[in-house]
């Protein structure tokens, strides 16, 4: 496949060969559909994209840009999302660029044996996610208290007592969700090969109602996902009757949070452009993983 002077090599992922075509009509980022570079038993899914928007510095200024970036993170997820119908990818993060299929290759060869075993723990696995939201600031016991606030306190001895209960009971509500969570976490992850914990979503970046409690991913044989999927309906009753907290539930995803963060370290600087410290993580919301 021939490069253009202006063109770098974007990288969706790595896998073993599919055991089918992806669709004709697939696009990635730019609008481009992606190919597939061999090397050695190990398959890149890669496609062009222009310098002027993935070099350093021109990356860098697009990742402020959250409508760039949103954009850019759908099309990378896309293409994911149709490799994992035909093998088992392992997803690399977004904004992986090299400047041409040489550097690509020599990344495959570099992390062979890192890729092979990964390859090998997330084989016939997927990534289901689980969030779990305390719907507005008043749980149930916080609504209670505040009740006597409503008529007003009669004195100033009354306000301070009535703001002590409001803050006792505001606390006793996020204790008990924080406690349904860490419950919830320890009975999904006995159901499941493998676990993360990310970071509680920021409500103003991810625009969920609610205060996130649990932001979990869970690696899930394809074979058991049903089983999975019922246990964590199962936990929504729960969790109904439980200072309104809402469990949510996405998936199943390529393992998106099993493969390793450091997985294009050691390919050559003079290789890549846009890794490293100027890109991030395909995870997440963004791009469909359990971030």
């Amino acid at each position: 496949m021939s490069v253009a002077h202006d063109e770098l090599r974007y990288v969706y992922a790595v896998c073993r060969p599919p055991t089918a075509p992806l669709a004709a009509d697939l696009t990635g980022v730019g609008g481009v559909p992606p190919k597939q570079l061999c090397h050695e038993g190990l398959v890149a899914l890669v496609g062009p994209v222009p310098e002027r928007d993935f070099a350093q510095d021109a990356l860098r200024a697009h990742l402020e840009d959250l409508d760039w970036l949103a954009e850019t993170a759908r099309a990378h997820q896309r293409v994911i999302a149709a490799l994992a119908t035909v093998t088992c990818p392992l997803p690399l993060r977004l904004a992986t660029v090299f400047r041409d299929d040489s550097g690509v290759r020599a990344m495959l060869e570099d992390q062979a044996e890192r890729f092979v075993r990964v390859l090998d723990r997330i084989e016939g696995r997927v990534e289901w996610g689980v969030k779990v939201h305390v719907e507005g600031e008043a749980a149930s016991a916080t609504g209670r208290a505040e009740e006597p606030a409503r008529r007003g306190p009669r004195t100033g001895r009354d306000y301070l007592r009535q703001r002590r209960r409001q803050r006792a009971a505001h606390e006793e509500g996020w204790e008990r969700a924080e406690a349904f969570a860490r419950r919830l976490h320890e009975e999904l992850s006995s159901h499941a090969d493998d676990a993360r914990l990310h970071a509680p979503q920021n409500a103003a970046l991810s625009r969920a109602s609610g205060r996130n409690v649990l932001n979990a991913a869970y690696l899930v044989p394809r074979s058991h996902s049903e089983e999975f999927v019922e246990l964590v309906d199962r936990t929504k009753d729960e969790g109904r009757g439980t200072d309104c907290l809402r469990v949510e539930l996405t998936g199943p995803w390529a393992a998106y949070s099993f493969t390793g963060d450091d997985i294009t370290e050691g390919a050559g600087d003079e290789n890549v452009k846009g890794a490293g410290d100027d890109t991030v993580t395909g995870t997440g919301d963004e791009s469909g993983g359990g971030a």
